[in-house]
Protein backbone atom coordinates (compact mmCIF):
# COMPACT_ATOMS: atom_id res chain seq x y z
CA UNK A 1 0.00 0.00 0.00
CA UNK A 2 0.87 3.52 -1.24
CA UNK A 3 0.84 5.34 2.22
CA UNK A 4 -0.76 8.27 1.04
CA UNK A 5 -3.74 6.43 0.53
CA UNK A 6 -3.49 5.43 4.30
CA UNK A 7 -3.31 8.62 5.25
CA UNK A 8 -5.67 10.40 2.43
CA UNK A 9 -2.76 12.83 1.54
CA UNK A 10 -1.83 13.62 -1.59
CA UNK A 11 1.89 12.77 -1.39
CA UNK A 12 3.60 9.19 0.68
CA UNK A 13 5.29 12.24 3.09
CA UNK A 14 5.49 11.78 6.46
CA UNK A 15 7.13 14.71 8.71
CA UNK A 16 9.12 14.01 11.34
CA UNK A 17 7.95 14.81 14.99
CA UNK A 18 10.79 16.76 16.00
CA UNK A 19 10.99 18.00 19.47
CA UNK A 20 10.51 21.99 19.85
CA UNK A 21 10.00 22.11 16.03
CA UNK A 22 7.03 19.96 14.91
CA UNK A 23 4.44 23.12 15.88
CA UNK A 24 1.37 23.48 15.05
CA UNK A 25 2.58 26.02 12.61
CA UNK A 26 4.96 23.57 11.25
CA UNK A 27 2.30 20.09 10.80
CA UNK A 28 -0.32 22.52 9.16
CA UNK A 29 2.37 23.48 6.35
CA UNK A 30 2.83 20.25 5.60
CA UNK A 31 -0.54 18.97 5.79
CA UNK A 32 -1.28 21.97 3.47
CA UNK A 33 1.16 20.72 1.35
CA UNK A 34 -0.20 17.49 0.55
CA UNK A 35 2.03 15.30 3.05
CA UNK A 36 1.04 13.88 6.95
CA UNK A 37 2.00 17.23 9.17
CA UNK A 38 3.20 15.53 12.60
CA UNK A 39 2.43 18.21 15.75
CA UNK A 40 5.21 16.31 17.69
CA UNK A 41 4.80 16.64 21.84
CA UNK A 42 8.29 16.31 22.99
CA UNK A 43 9.42 19.47 24.58
CA UNK A 44 5.76 20.38 25.37
CA UNK A 45 3.55 20.30 28.41
CA UNK A 46 0.11 18.61 28.25
CA UNK A 47 -1.79 21.62 27.66
CA UNK A 48 0.86 22.82 24.86
CA UNK A 49 -0.15 19.74 22.96
CA UNK A 50 -3.87 20.07 23.12
CA UNK A 51 -3.35 23.49 22.29
CA UNK A 52 -0.96 23.11 19.40
CA UNK A 53 -3.65 19.92 18.14
CA UNK A 54 -6.42 22.39 18.49
CA UNK A 55 -4.58 25.20 16.44
CA UNK A 56 -3.23 22.88 13.63
CA UNK A 57 -6.84 21.69 13.25
CA UNK A 58 -7.65 25.61 12.68
CA UNK A 59 -4.64 25.80 10.03
CA UNK A 60 -5.61 22.89 7.87
CA UNK A 61 -8.75 21.23 6.98
CA UNK A 62 -6.12 17.83 5.70
CA UNK A 63 -5.41 15.17 7.90
CA UNK A 64 -2.36 15.42 10.32
CA UNK A 65 -0.98 13.42 13.45
CA UNK A 66 0.66 13.87 16.79
CA UNK A 67 4.30 12.21 17.71
CA UNK A 68 4.49 11.18 21.20
CA UNK A 69 8.12 10.77 22.98
CA UNK A 70 7.20 7.42 25.17
CA UNK A 71 10.05 8.79 27.15
CA UNK A 72 8.23 12.00 28.22
CA UNK A 73 7.17 12.12 32.20
CA UNK A 74 3.52 12.98 30.94
CA UNK A 75 3.23 10.52 28.56
CA UNK A 76 0.38 8.88 30.04
CA UNK A 77 -1.31 12.60 30.22
CA UNK A 78 -0.45 12.58 26.03
CA UNK A 79 -1.80 9.31 25.70
CA UNK A 80 -5.26 10.43 26.94
CA UNK A 81 -5.35 13.81 25.20
CA UNK A 82 -5.18 12.48 21.75
CA UNK A 83 -8.29 9.93 22.13
CA UNK A 84 -9.83 12.93 23.61
CA UNK A 85 -8.71 15.72 20.72
CA UNK A 86 -10.17 13.36 18.27
CA UNK A 87 -6.27 12.73 16.53
CA UNK A 88 -6.57 10.16 14.06
CA UNK A 89 -2.93 9.37 13.45
CA UNK A 90 0.11 8.86 16.72
CA UNK A 91 3.42 7.91 15.52
CA UNK A 92 5.80 7.07 18.59
CA UNK A 93 9.17 6.89 19.66
CA UNK A 94 12.05 6.08 22.08
CA UNK A 95 10.03 3.34 23.41
CA UNK A 96 7.63 0.61 23.14
CA UNK A 97 3.79 1.88 22.92
CA UNK A 98 1.95 -1.70 23.50
CA UNK A 99 0.05 -0.09 26.08
CA UNK A 100 -1.22 2.72 24.62
CA UNK A 101 -1.99 0.73 21.45
CA UNK A 102 -5.41 -1.14 22.60
CA UNK A 103 -6.86 2.02 23.74
CA UNK A 104 -5.73 4.19 20.90
CA UNK A 105 -7.10 1.67 17.96
CA UNK A 106 -10.14 1.39 20.18
CA UNK A 107 -10.83 5.41 19.77
CA UNK A 108 -9.58 5.41 15.81
CA UNK A 109 -6.26 6.52 16.15
CA UNK A 110 -3.49 4.59 13.41
CA UNK A 111 -0.76 3.82 15.60
CA UNK A 112 2.62 4.19 13.90
CA UNK A 113 5.99 3.51 15.91
CA UNK A 114 9.31 4.50 14.89
CA UNK A 115 11.67 1.52 14.91
CA UNK A 116 15.93 1.31 14.50
CA UNK A 117 15.41 -2.96 13.86
CA UNK A 118 13.64 -5.80 12.78
CA UNK A 119 12.92 -7.22 15.86
CA UNK A 120 11.36 -4.15 17.04
CA UNK A 121 8.77 -3.54 14.43
CA UNK A 122 8.28 -7.49 14.70
CA UNK A 123 7.09 -6.57 18.54
CA UNK A 124 5.40 -3.36 17.85
CA UNK A 125 3.28 -5.30 14.76
CA UNK A 126 2.36 -8.01 17.05
CA UNK A 127 1.19 -5.60 19.73
CA UNK A 128 -1.29 -4.26 16.81
CA UNK A 129 0.36 -1.10 14.97
CA UNK A 130 -0.74 0.10 12.32
CA UNK A 131 2.26 0.61 10.03
CA UNK A 132 5.76 1.67 11.51
CA UNK A 133 8.45 4.01 10.80
CA UNK A 134 12.16 2.60 9.77
CA UNK A 135 14.76 5.42 10.67
CA UNK A 136 18.32 4.61 9.89
CA UNK A 137 21.48 6.22 11.62
CA UNK A 138 21.48 8.85 8.18
CA UNK A 139 18.85 10.78 10.57
CA UNK A 140 19.17 13.94 13.31
CA UNK A 141 18.39 13.85 16.50
CA UNK A 142 18.57 9.96 18.21
CA UNK A 143 19.09 7.65 16.11
CA UNK A 144 20.19 3.69 16.11
CA UNK A 145 23.14 1.71 14.40
CA UNK A 146 21.63 0.32 11.37
CA UNK A 147 21.52 2.72 7.96
CA UNK A 148 18.29 3.28 6.64
CA UNK A 149 19.73 1.14 3.09
CA UNK A 150 20.36 -1.79 5.25
CA UNK A 151 17.21 -1.44 7.65
CA UNK A 152 14.42 -0.65 5.88
CA UNK A 153 14.41 -4.30 3.31
CA UNK A 154 15.10 -6.30 6.24
CA UNK A 155 11.81 -4.46 8.05
CA UNK A 156 9.85 -5.26 5.11
CA UNK A 157 10.62 -9.16 4.87
CA UNK A 158 9.38 -9.06 8.32
CA UNK A 159 6.07 -7.27 8.84
CA UNK A 160 3.03 -7.49 6.99
CA UNK A 161 2.21 -3.68 7.70
CA UNK A 162 3.41 -0.36 5.60
CA UNK A 163 6.81 0.17 5.89
CA UNK A 164 7.58 4.23 6.24
CA UNK A 165 11.80 5.03 5.66
CA UNK A 166 13.36 7.50 7.59
CA UNK A 167 17.34 8.67 7.37
CA UNK A 168 18.55 10.54 4.82
CA UNK A 169 15.89 11.23 2.50
CA UNK A 170 16.28 15.08 1.19
CA UNK A 171 15.98 14.82 -2.52
CA UNK A 172 13.49 12.71 -4.99
CA UNK A 173 16.36 10.15 -5.72
CA UNK A 174 16.33 9.27 -2.03
CA UNK A 175 12.66 8.72 -1.87
CA UNK A 176 12.92 6.75 -5.13
CA UNK A 177 15.44 4.32 -3.67
CA UNK A 178 13.34 4.71 -0.51
CA UNK A 179 10.90 2.68 -2.81
CA UNK A 180 13.01 0.66 -4.41
CA UNK A 181 14.10 -0.94 -0.84
CA UNK A 182 10.06 -2.01 -0.36
CA UNK A 183 8.90 1.02 1.37
CA UNK A 184 5.75 2.83 1.22
CA UNK A 185 6.31 6.04 1.66
CA UNK A 186 8.90 8.40 3.62
CA UNK A 187 9.47 10.46 6.64
CA UNK A 188 11.40 13.62 6.21
CA UNK A 189 12.37 15.94 8.87
CA UNK A 190 16.29 17.74 7.95
CA UNK A 191 15.01 19.22 4.88
CA UNK A 192 12.12 20.67 6.45
CA UNK A 193 13.98 22.47 9.11
CA UNK A 194 15.20 24.94 6.13
CA UNK A 195 11.47 25.60 5.31
CA UNK A 196 9.82 29.27 5.35
CA UNK A 197 7.07 28.01 8.27
CA UNK A 198 9.61 25.62 10.39
CA UNK A 199 9.56 27.99 13.27
CA UNK A 200 13.20 27.36 14.53
CA UNK A 201 15.57 30.30 14.81
CA UNK A 202 17.43 31.79 11.34
CA UNK A 203 20.94 30.85 13.00
CA UNK A 204 19.98 27.27 12.65
CA UNK A 205 18.15 27.66 9.47
CA UNK A 206 21.55 29.02 8.27
CA UNK A 207 23.76 26.15 9.83
CA UNK A 208 22.10 23.96 8.20
CA UNK A 209 22.49 26.19 4.78
CA UNK A 210 26.10 25.39 5.23
CA UNK A 211 26.56 22.40 6.06
CA UNK A 212 28.01 20.09 3.62
CA UNK A 213 28.47 16.55 3.44
CA UNK A 214 30.51 15.66 6.71
CA UNK A 215 28.76 18.67 8.48
CA UNK A 216 27.06 16.12 11.46
CA UNK A 217 28.31 14.23 14.29
CA UNK A 218 27.38 11.35 16.62
CA UNK A 219 27.60 12.46 20.17
CA UNK A 220 26.38 9.99 22.65
CA UNK A 221 27.66 6.94 21.20
CA UNK A 222 29.74 5.49 23.64
CA UNK A 223 27.42 5.87 26.75
CA UNK A 224 24.49 4.19 23.95
CA UNK A 225 22.60 7.01 23.71
CA UNK A 226 23.42 8.63 20.21
CA UNK A 227 22.46 11.44 18.61
CA UNK A 228 22.98 13.28 15.61
CA UNK A 229 24.10 16.89 15.29
CA UNK A 230 25.73 19.76 13.38
CA UNK A 231 29.12 20.09 14.62
CA UNK A 232 29.98 22.95 16.69
CA UNK A 233 31.93 23.70 20.16
CA UNK A 234 28.96 21.90 22.35
CA UNK A 235 29.80 18.75 20.28
CA UNK A 236 33.45 18.57 20.51
CA UNK A 237 33.40 19.19 24.21
CA UNK A 238 30.70 16.58 24.50
CA UNK A 239 32.55 13.92 22.51
CA UNK A 240 35.87 15.18 24.65
CA UNK A 241 34.12 14.59 28.13
CA UNK A 242 32.49 11.36 26.71
CA UNK A 243 36.13 10.01 25.97
CA UNK A 244 37.53 11.00 29.28
CA UNK A 245 35.15 8.51 30.73
CA UNK A 246 32.22 10.98 31.93
CA UNK A 247 28.59 9.57 33.31
CA UNK A 248 25.90 9.46 31.34
CA UNK A 249 23.89 11.93 34.10
CA UNK A 250 27.25 14.36 33.57
CA UNK A 251 26.50 14.25 30.02
CA UNK A 252 22.91 14.92 30.40
CA UNK A 253 23.27 18.05 32.64
CA UNK A 254 26.03 19.13 30.15
CA UNK A 255 23.47 19.36 27.29
CA UNK A 256 20.41 20.53 29.16
CA UNK A 257 18.85 23.01 27.31
CA UNK A 258 20.52 22.85 24.67
CA UNK A 259 18.30 22.13 22.20
CA UNK A 260 16.02 24.83 22.63
CA UNK A 261 18.79 27.05 23.10
CA UNK A 262 19.35 26.27 19.52
CA UNK A 263 15.65 26.32 18.32
CA UNK A 264 14.79 29.09 20.24
CA UNK A 265 17.75 31.51 20.93
CA UNK A 266 20.08 30.69 17.67
CA UNK A 267 22.38 29.22 19.78
CA UNK A 268 24.98 27.63 17.09
CA UNK A 269 28.23 27.06 20.02
CA UNK A 270 26.65 25.42 22.73
CA UNK A 271 22.99 24.43 21.06
CA UNK A 272 22.17 21.20 20.19
CA UNK A 273 22.02 21.34 16.28
CA UNK A 274 19.99 18.64 15.24
CA UNK A 275 19.91 17.91 11.61
CA UNK A 276 20.18 14.56 9.35
CA UNK A 277 23.53 13.44 7.21
CA UNK A 278 21.34 15.11 4.16
CA UNK A 279 21.74 18.58 6.09
CA UNK A 280 24.42 19.42 2.94
CA UNK A 281 21.84 19.24 0.37
CA UNK A 282 19.43 21.52 2.43
CA UNK A 283 20.70 25.11 0.56
CA UNK A 284 18.13 27.41 0.67
CA UNK A 285 14.95 28.91 2.87
CA UNK A 286 11.72 27.69 0.82
CA UNK A 287 8.31 27.20 1.59
CA UNK A 288 7.15 24.00 2.90
CA UNK A 289 5.07 23.32 -0.25
CA UNK A 290 7.89 24.04 -2.42
CA UNK A 291 9.89 21.69 -0.32
CA UNK A 292 7.55 18.29 -0.85
CA UNK A 293 6.69 19.12 -4.41
CA UNK A 294 10.01 19.32 -5.56
CA UNK A 295 10.92 15.87 -3.67
CA UNK A 296 8.03 14.19 -5.81
CA UNK A 297 8.69 15.82 -9.30
CA UNK A 298 12.63 14.83 -8.76
CA UNK A 299 10.87 11.59 -7.84
CA UNK A 300 9.33 11.43 -11.08
CA UNK A 301 11.81 12.87 -12.69
CA UNK A 302 14.38 10.10 -11.68
CA UNK A 303 12.10 7.12 -12.04
CA UNK A 304 11.74 8.12 -15.64
CA UNK A 305 15.64 8.24 -16.44
CA UNK A 306 16.15 4.70 -14.09
CA UNK A 307 12.95 3.35 -16.97
CA UNK A 308 15.00 4.60 -20.32
CA UNK A 309 18.74 3.36 -18.57
CA UNK A 310 20.11 6.97 -18.63
CA UNK A 311 20.74 7.67 -15.22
Amino acid sequence: MIISKFFGTKYPLIQGGMANIATAQLAAAVSNAGGLGLVGAGGMNAEMLRDNIRKCREMTPNPFGVNIMLMHPLVDEMAKIVVEEGVKFVTTGAGNPSKYIESWKAAGIKVIPVVPSATIARRVVRAGADAVIVEGCEAGGHIGELTTMVLVPQVVDVVDVPVIAAGGIASGRQVLAAFALGASGVQVGTCLLVAEECPIHDNYKQAIIKANDTATTVTGRINGVPVRIIKNQMSANYIKREKEGATTIDLEHFTLGSLRRAVFEGDVETGSLMAGQVAGMCTKIRPCAEIIADLFVQYEQSYDKLQRGVC
